[in-house]
């Protein structure tokens, strides 16, 4: 049985976690696969640009607002946008064990730590 997923269409409206915003909002689809998969989100609060392939967000371009700066003192959880001292703009991609994150620095994810005392 196959399980049908949703096609997806230019300037269609949907609900996400903006990782610049760090609340669910509203953003526009810019680009599409052919078979309707969507590879480009813009943020209409904040005009942050995502990219995704085969489903998996891979770049964030913060087009206005940047994230907080990185502290390995603070808890992080997935979709939160952050700024490194070193590696620039990134977004939590995952959260893998209690204090360790991947973050997503513009094509290239690094681990770090989090949540330290």
């Amino acid at each position: 049985m196959a399980i049908e997923k949703k096609k997806f269409a230019i300037d269609e409206k949907v609900e996400r976690l903006c990782s610049a915003c760090d609340t669910e909002s509203e953003h526009s689809v810019m680009t599409v696969t052919k078979l309707g998969q969507i590879t480009k989100l813009m943020c209409d609060v904040c005009s942050t640009v995502s990219t995704f392939k085969s489903g998996v967000k891979t770049s964030v371009g913060m087009t206005t607002k940047a994230g907080s700066p990185y502290d390995r003192t603070r808890k992080y959880r997935k979709g939160q946008a952050m700024m490194h001292s070193t590696f620039g703009q990134g977004e939590v991609t995952a959260v893998i064990e209690p204090q360790k994150i991947d973050v997503l620095f513009g094509d290239q994810v690094r681990r770090l730590i989090h949540a330290q005392a």
